[in-house]
């Protein structure tokens, strides 16, 4: 009965959402949250992600083809959530809406994935972006330079702290520190930076040009130039699922391109997160749908024409077969010589210091937000003299810190040789099937709230309702099933923590006492 009383309580109360959250200051205009948006997206993805993307599609229109499919679901999806956070504009974001939608279950569950994978995950593995790309400038920051050598946990994985890990854990200690010094700090080396790494992607795509490879790769853009084989996720699936490739007809090019979103979704992810920090906008109900427009829109346009910057400037097998997958670095070599490796490594620095600040930033809002309802630690619900939650901003730190200690632990079955990784392709894959089924969820909450309250106060309403969110539900979904086939090693851990959060749900609110603490 408590529960009813809670749910009951927080659905009468969250469309009818102050104007600003008890203690946060509203300073961020328009420009700041776009540059929320746009920084939180572009980290070092669009960087790396293109080699594989080339690899599966096999062909120089399919590479082109995916990120385009890319911007059409985030876009769609962004313009989705401007009607949801025009209604609530408060700190939290994605968790309200889940939470005003159907539960306060869903609410958490999201918050809780967030927590232990999302934005904790995504920030780790651009932490060690930012360390890797240091080491192309400082050589001794390398992933097997040692501080302490790897402790074996199991046989798959294993705890070390490398001189790449060590500047990756001291990049999360800077900006979390700094984001508890206020807001006016935090969105000053937001503003800064993602300005920086604009210019800097602009300034890319104005310079590749190559004839050749401009005649290799646009004379045919469909012909298969090796596309990968595909195989089943796992082995109970082998004898009901094909293996296949782009190039064995349509069901092998929708695999392709559904495997191929892993990585460009990835890229393009933290579009949301401006939506967490919407207690502290000005005018939101106006300038987070605003941003969230502009931002994805700009972000998808740069990255569809850095892709024509790549293909204009070298063949698709050397895309493919890109050192490491450091396409933009191989451009950047082929436009400035021997210089441009160091270049690029320290366009990426920039580019994945100021997402990590906007990634680190917001997350803690969403902490923030639960704590306020009763279902995390009190003490996170507490801002500092600085008017931002600077506990939750300590406990995410720690929490990604720790993340990026864990390896994962590769044994070569010929010569036993043992090699190590970061968990920084499992995180990719567990962070793009889980944001997947709460961007379906939440999207699918504009339905369900138009039909519970269809005389709530919507200052701005979904563009294209209700085919464009229906778009984005139908293609979200067809991308999560391909997943579930063909990369169930790495999709299922993602389902299974979600799932994990209900007893952790259960227990959160009988401590809550059947009332939110935000009430």
């Amino acid at each position: 009965m408590s529960d009813i009383r809670r749910e009951a309580s927080m659905e009468s109360s969250a469309v009818a959402a102050p104007p600003a959250d008890s203690g946060f200051v509203r300073s961020m205009g328009l420009f700041d949250s776009t540059t929320m948006v746009v920084g939180s997206m572009i980290g070092s993805g669009i960087f790396i992600v293109s080699a594989d993307i080339a690899r599966q599609t096999g062909s120089s229109g399919g590479l082109l083809l995916a990120w385009i499919i890319t911007g059409v679901l985030t876009v769609a999806a962004a313009l989705s959530y401007g009607e949801l956070a025009a209604m609530m504009p408060k700190a939290g974001g994605q968790y309200v809406y889940l939470r005003e939608s159907y539960s306060p279950l869903w609410g958490f569950l999201y918050g809780w994935t967030l927590f232990l994978v999302i934005q904790t995950g995504t920030i780790a593995a651009v932490a060690v972006a930012f360390a890797r790309f240091l080491g192309v400038l400082a050589p001794s920051i390398s992933p097997v330079a040692w501080i302490i050598p790897p402790i074996q946990l199991s046989a798959k994985y294993a705890l070390s702290l490398s001189w790449q890990q060590f500047v990756a854990i001291l990049l999360i200690v800077f900006l979390t520190v700094a984001n508890t010094r206020g807001l006016r700090l935090g969105k000053l080396i937001q503003n800064i930076f993602t300005s920086a790494k604009t210019l800097a992607l602009v300034l890319g795509v104005l310079f590749g040009r190559n004839s050749s490879a401009i005649e290799a790769n646009f004379s045919n853009l469909w012909l298969n130039q090796g596309s990968l084989d595909i195989q089943p996720g796992a082995d109970f699936l082998r004898g009901l699922v094909p293996v296949v490739s782009a190039a064995t007809g349509a069901f092998g090019l929708l695999v392709a391109f559904g495997v191929a979103q892993v990585g460009s979704l990835f890229s393009a992810d933290a579009w949301n997160n401006i939506t967490f920090t919407a207690g502290e906008v000005k005018n939101p109900q106006r300038n987070v749908p605003l941003s969230l427009a502009l931002g994805t829109g700009i972000v998808i346009a740069l990255y569809v024409l850095a892709n024509v910057a790549y293909l204009m400037t070298l063949p698709l097998a050397q895309i493919q077969s890109a050192p490491d997958d450091r396409v933009a670095t191989a451009v950047v070599s082929a436009i400035f010589g021997p210089a441009g490796a160091g270049l690029m490594a320290a366009a990426i620095m920039i580019s994945t210091f100021g997402c990590n600040n906007g990634l680190i930033l917001a997350g803690a809002r969403v902490y923030y937000a639960m704590a306020r309802d009763g279902l995390f630690f009190r003490s996170i619900g507490q801002l500092n003299s600085k008017h931002v939650p600077a506990k939750a901003l300590a406990l995410q730190g720690l929490w990604a810190s720790l993340l990026v200690l864990a390896r994962t632990r590769v044994v070569n079955p010929q010569s036993q040789e043992v090699s190590y990784g970061n968990l920084y392709g499992d995180l990719l894959d567990y962070v793009v099937f889980a944001v997947l089924i709460f961007y379906v969820l939440t999207i699918f909450g504009l339905f369900v709230l138009r039909r519970k309250r269809p005389d709530a106060p919507r200052p701005y309403r979904a563009f294209g309702y209700p085919l464009v969110p229906a778009l984005y539900i139908v293609l979200a979904m067809l991308i999560m099933l391909v997943l579930i086939l063909y990369k169930t090693q790495t999709t299922w851990p993602g389902l299974l923590i979600v799932l994990l959060g209900v007893p952790v749900y259960w227990v959160w609110s009988r401590r809550a006492g059947g009332r939110p603490a935000s009430e």
